[in-house]
């Protein structure tokens, strides 16, 4: 009884803690530090993120972020159809939502157990931090290179510039390298890399027409 009391009592109260306070460090950071990648992250306030960057990401990650909530069935059913097909690499259903509920909150492992626990916590974070704060959230603990964390490190890095002053095409990088960052360089892009980036920047375009971006931009989307 005490084990379902605290299973009930504590992932809210977590989740909850931090909808205002900064998650220190995650379960993917500490293996990448045992793994000797070290940790370099600066916590950058959504409102210090340039705007290029929040259309980008939803272009890349998860263009109906705005409109659903937490879960894209559409999304799911679509790759289980291609991974099912067996052409070309295995793709993934998960909206920005339920990445930020894994990250944060969990560990990176594939398993029923995981995703059950990660569907658990992303409705929670839906319902308790909206939309705004997961994507604050979201930029800032994605992993974007070897012990780099967040957009407010990764622009610095690659660029030298903070994340507010990123242009369309730096931020089209930084969301193209996602997928697997401690293969792909943002910096200096093989082909594939660029050809993804002018790929998300013209769907960053139709985010911005579109204002699929609004849940988070508000006007400025």
């Amino acid at each position: 009884m005490r084990l379902v009391i605290l299973l009930i009592v504590i992932p809210p109260l977590w989740v909850a803690i931090y909808r205002f306070v900064p998650p220190p460090i995650t379960i993917l950071m500490i293996e990448r530090l045992a793994e000797g990648h070290g940790l370099t992250r600066v916590w950058t306030p959504i409102s210090d993120i340039s705007p290029t960057m929040v259309r980008a990401v939803i272009a890349s990650e998860d263009s109906r972020f705005c409109s659903h909530h937490g879960f894209d069935f559409r999304a799911i059913d679509a790759a289980l159809k291609h991974d099912q097909s067996g052409r070309g690499r295995l793709r993934g259903g998960s909206t920005i939502s339920q990445q930020t509920a894994k990250n944060v909150f969990l560990w990176p492992e594939r398993s029923w157990v995981r995703k059950g626990a990660e569907a658990a916590f992303t409705v929670l974070i839906e319902g308790i931090w909206g939309k705004r704060r997961i994507m604050e959230v979201y930029l800032n603990t994605i992993e974007m290179g070897p012990g780099l964390y967040g957009v407010g490190a990764a622009s610095e890095h690659y660029f030298g510039v903070p994340a507010k002053a990123l242009s369309p095409a730096d931020a089209g990088r930084l969301a193209a390298i996602l997928p697997d960052p401690l293969k792909w360089k943002a910096a200096r892009p093989g082909p594939y890399v660029r050809r993804r980036t002018d790929s998300i920047e013209a769907r960053s375009g139709t985010v911005a027409r579109d204002g699929l971006a609004r849940c988070v931009l508000g006007d400025n989307a």
